[in-house]
């Protein structure tokens, strides 16, 4: 039977990072809890349905929790372990569905929308991926940058989701695909 500690490490293991410190998982939770109150905030006054709002704040636990783990030397160990390639990263990007299921779910996001962001965040990722090792981190930080920017721009989001593309541009551009500190 696993006991409550080791299940408590397995869940971090898997949402921070393997040996991730007790700052690191208390600053994660932080995050998670700001992020998503203000998510809820945003989409309570907008008048958002319960549904609608209820997806808003599971993607916001998701994001903002993980735009800090990611940035964590726990998740960047594991994320960046030996053996990981640019085709694990760029799964790990595609898989972040996420601007569809706002699309689906919440009046007022349209599918240019949810197509413009998702596609913004491939490009920026594959972009990250093909640049050269010492140029990785300025185009990681200019498509994390250039995206809210393009979004707001050409397909804006409704006023209570403006956080969302910043957010997920942070989490999988600088945050997932940068090893920086992988190494110590």
């Amino acid at each position: 039977m696993t006991s409550r500690s080791e299940t408590g490490r397995w869940w971090g293991d898997r949402l921070v990072g393997p040996g991730a410190t007790g700052a690191e998982y208390l600053l994660c939770a932080f995050a998670v809890a700001a992020g998503t109150l203000f998510a809820l905030v945003a989409g309570i006054r907008a008048g958002l349905p319960a549904i609608p709002l209820a997806v808003t704040a599971l993607l916001a636990v998701d994001l903002y929790g993980g735009a800090v783990a990611n940035a964590t030397r726990a998740a960047k160990r594991h994320w960046h372990r030996p053996g990981r390639t640019a085709r694990h990263h760029l799964a790990f990007v595609a898989a972040h569905l996420h601007p569809f299921v706002l699309a689906w779910a919440v009046p007022g996001v349209g599918w240019a929308t949810a197509t413009l962001v998702y596609g913004m965040i491939v490009a920026g990722a594959l972009a990250v991926l093909i640049a050269p090792p010492a140029l990785r981190r300025p185009v990681a930080f200019a498509a994390a940058v250039l995206v809210p920017v393009a979004v707001a721009a050409l397909a804006p989001p409704p006023a209570e989701l403006a956080w969302f593309a910043p957010v997920l541009a942070v989490k999988l551009l600088p945050g997932h695909l940068l090893a920086e500190e992988a190494g110590t």
